[in-house]
């Protein structure tokens, strides 16, 4: 059974998309050992409180340094003994010693199809805004492996949106998390439980 350390700031709709896959069983060989928040107002927290799902609530605003907050995350997940880490939303950047000791155990969700919209800056709704900016005609989400850099690393599953005349960010939003983040993610989840994908030369294979 791999055990899950789900780490978000905000709503934690992609949570519930991880709890949803649980319940149903679209996740299989996977449980939610603990949700960790940087925001101790995040409405993440109530709902792993509603599943009976540990929340602990570490920030970096919580420590005389960053270098403190780091460790105290670090040793959070290493005395759980977490098998993969998922970034659901987390607007905090990880530190180097936790990818170097869970590389390829940390995975995250991007609200674009990488290599467009991404990397420094791009988060949040800002990424559909440059998106609509722009003028595509498509956009989506992406689930990639987590390296040292920001939206870099081994990309495991993507899925498109086509955008519509007249959408907002928002609209746009919650579209992309409809159709693609709440369906890639769960599955990504499942392929990992399951042996089913790896790492290879920099790049996923499934086996």
């Amino acid at each position: 059974m791999l055990k899950l350390a789900v780490l978000v700031s905000g709503g934690g709709t992609n949570l519930q998309a991880i709890i949803d896959g649980i319940e149903s069983h679209t996740i299989t060989n996977a449980e939610i050992d603990v949700v960790i928040s940087n925001n101790r107002g995040a409405y993440a927290l109530q709902r792993a409180a509603n599943y009976g799902i540990d929340a602990v609530v570490l920030s970096p605003k919580d420590f005389e340094t960053r270098e403190l907050f780091n460790e105290a995350l670090y040793q959070e997940l290493v005395d759980r003994k977490i098998d993969l880490i998922i970034l659901a939303g987390y607007l905090v950047v990880i530190p180097e010693k936790i990818i170097k000791t869970f590389e390829n155990k940390i995975i995250n969700i991007h609200p674009s199809l990488i290599p467009s919209f991404c990397g420094t800056g791009y988060y949040g709704l800002k990424v559909h805004e440059k998106a609509l900016a722009r003028g595509v005609k498509v956009s989506g989400a992406t689930v990639h492996f987590v390296d040292e850099g920001t939206d870099t690393g081994p990309i495991i599953d993507q899925r498109a949106v086509y955008i519509e005349e007249g959408d907002t960010p928002e609209v746009l939003q919650q579209r992309i998390m409809e159709q693609a983040e709440w369906v890639i993610m769960p599955k990504a989840i499942d392929d990992i439980a399951n042996g089913r994908i790896q790492v290879i030369d920099g790049k996923v294979k499934r086996v």
